[in-house]
């Protein structure tokens, strides 16, 4: 969404963006540096040789799903003296059209997530199922629910699983209803994208550069 419209869900109380092309959120960012307390959300697939980009500007990044993503933006975080919210991304529909990490793979990765030391983990996230049936639907978010209480029991010092991210503007009532704190609403506030759901939501195997 452009910068103008951007302003007009900030001036109506809107403080947490979410974009998923990283340098599409760095330029508006950069544009909007005068809006102090709004905070930007990276949700999309990261390559590592983007870390550096979200690293200055981002708050949040809701796709973490690999040690070597955790690695360089880590590392960048470091020379820019920030730190960074982070969410663990789920794969709970088991379709290979979506990143994420397979759910018997997440309590292993968080347990390697302290060594890096300028993330701050708290919570997962997931993308449903594509449907309009909600009997198919509902137990993706069920899933990544059930995974984070366990997780809790289970995670490493320093380490919080407080948050889930799942819902989006077709499916966020299911979502809520089975837990979600972190709603993705974006075409809910501001109408259709101009762009299909591919352009900001690559399939793995069409992604240049991706690394697991």
């Amino acid at each position: 969404m452009p910068e103008a419209r951007i302003r007009m869900a900030y001036a109506a109380g809107c403080r947490e963006l979410g974009e998923n092309k990283v340098q599409e959120a760095l330029g508006k960012a950069e544009a909007m540096t005068d809006l102090t307390d709004l905070r930007w959300s990276v949700i999309g697939h990261l390559q590592t040789n983007k870390a550096k980009v979200v690293a200055r500007f981002a708050s949040e990044f809701q796709a973490l799903d690999s040690v070597r993503v955790a690695e360089a933006l880590d590392r960048r975080l470091q020379v820019e003296g920030r730190a960074l919210d982070v969410l663990v991304q789920v794969n709970t529909s088991g379709e290979a059209s979506k990143f994420g990490l397979p759910p018997d793979e997440v309590a292993r990765f968080v347990r390697e997530l302290p060594a890096f030391s300028s993330l701050r983990v708290h919570g997962l996230m997931t993308l449903a199922l594509l449907s309009a049936d909600p009997t198919r639907v509902r137990p993706c978010f069920a899933l990544l629910r059930e995974l984070r209480e366990r997780l809790r029991e289970e995670a490493p010092a320093g380490i919080t699983m407080n948050e889930l991210s799942m819902g989006m503007s077709g499916d966020f009532e299911l979502a809520v209803e089975e837990g979600a704190t972190i709603v993705r609403v974006g075409q809910a506030i501001f109408g259709p994208r101009e762009l299909p759901d591919s352009h900001y939501w690559p399939e793995p195997n069409a992604t240049s550069g991706h690394t697991s």
